[in-house]
């Protein structure tokens, strides 16, 4: 699936709605890191692997919708770690970091079923951009319908009134729906008191400003409680809801 993001890119969703899940396997705890941030960014969910025992035990549970894999790891190489994890989904993409000199794992890796590979070191928006187009290959991600938004691993169906959050669905009365679905249209804006009351609840100002706070208030108990926070509070500005960092 796909929407836009307010920066204007293309943004990747499995065809249910929720997030695209990328599972990075390296040895080196500050490349993982430094990829992890990079694709939570895209809205992506991420879990990492040390080593290729992990990576396949992993991937059996995340499910990944693509795999980042070194081609060197401390406990097997990373084509006994494809053969593994192909095994397991035979059509996932795979993307395989490898030694700038490294010529011949590159030939094998790609020879053995890799998808793509980047050299290290890398930029960042290199591998983002590589992955974005396994991902939309592999029909992992096609687009979605439009009464579908989503934020983060938050979904919102404007004609069921469905909403989920990482899976587990949330109940919510018509006016918090409204409300969650005005923020979830202007996904990282910053809402004012004054315009969240004009289109929610289509009066004026006039001193009401506490009803918008109650409001949040218990969208908040219901989205994220016992989560990582969505929605925000600007003092002084209002309020915005964005994806949530791990």
């Amino acid at each position: 699936m796909t929407t836009i993001s307010p920066q204007g890119r293309t943004e990747l969703l499995r065809p249910d709605g929720s997030p695209v899940r990328v599972l990075v396997v390296d040895d080196e705890q500050s490349i993982t890191e430094l990829l992890s941030m990079a694709l939570r960014y895209e809205g992506w969910q991420i879990r990492s692997a040390a080593d290729g025992r992990g990576a396949v035990r992993a991937a059996r549970e995340f499910r990944p919708d693509a795999v980042v894999l070194d081609m060197m790891l401390p406990d097997m190489d990373g084509l006994s770690v494809l053969g593994r994890l192909r095994r397991e989904q035979q059509d996932m993409p795979v993307l395989f970091l490898t030694a700038r000199d490294a010529v011949e794992n590159r030939i094998a890796g790609l020879t053995a079923g890799g998808d793509d590979y980047v050299t290290k070191p890398f930029s960042l928006e290199e591998v983002v951009a590589r992955l974005r187009g396994l991902i939309r290959r592999s029909g992992a991600a096609d687009r979605r319908p439009e009464s579908v938004l989503v934020v983060g691993d938050l979904t919102l169906d404007e004609d069921s009134h469905d909403v989920n959050r990482a899976g587990v669905d949330i109940h919510l009365t018509a006016t918090e729906f409204e409300l969650l679905r005005y923020l979830m249209r202007n996904p990282r804006r910053v809402l004012s008191k004054a315009q969240i009351l004009d289109r929610v609840w289509s009066y004026d100002f006039g001193g009401r400003a506490n009803v918008v706070e109650l409001y949040i208030s218990y969208l908040r108990r219901k989205i994220d409680a016992g989560r990582e926070p969505m929605i925000h509070t600007r003092r002084g500005a209002g309020y915005l809801i964005k994806p949530a960092v791990a």
